[in-house]
Order: structure tokens, then C-alpha cells, then sequence
């Protein structure tokens, strides 16, 4: 339960950020309240799964320039 308080929490503080960067229009509470749900769920996942890291077997754009022409 303590979890599920923490993300409303959360939520709550980040959508009011939201809306009041766009001015408080009526209009805009709802988008502003998906916004930030998307953006706790977007930082929990990357939180389970870890950060993304370059996979060093594929090499960079700057290799294609190395290989030489038939």
C-alpha cells in the first residue's frame, strides 16, 4: 500500500507541474494527469529493467566508412 501511495503522490506533484505550466486550463487537467502517469511508468520500467547500455559487438556508423569497396 505504502507503494501504490508513493506513486500517487507522485503523480499528483508532477501533473500539477504540468497543468500549471500550461495554465491551469480546465481543459488540459486530464492530458496532464496521463502525462505524468505515463512519464512514473516510463521511469519505473526503466528502474526494473535497468539502464540501457550500447551493445559493444555492433560497431558505430563511423565503421562503415572503414570497409573498403569490392
Amino acid at each position: 500500500m505504502a507503494d501504490e501511495t508513493g506513486r500517487e503522490e507522485w503523480i499528483k506533484r508532477r501533473a500539477r507541474q504540468l497543468w500549471e505550466r500550461e495554465g491551469l486550463r480546465p481543459d488540459r487537467e486530464q492530458a496532464c494527469w496521463d502525462k505524468a502517469v505515463q512519464e512514473f511508468e516510463a521511469a519505473s520500467s526503466e528502474d526494473k529493467r535497468g539502464p540501457a547500455h550500447p551493445d559493444p559487438t555492433v560497431g558505430s556508423a563511423s565503421d562503415i566508412t572503414k570497409l573498403k569497396r569490392p
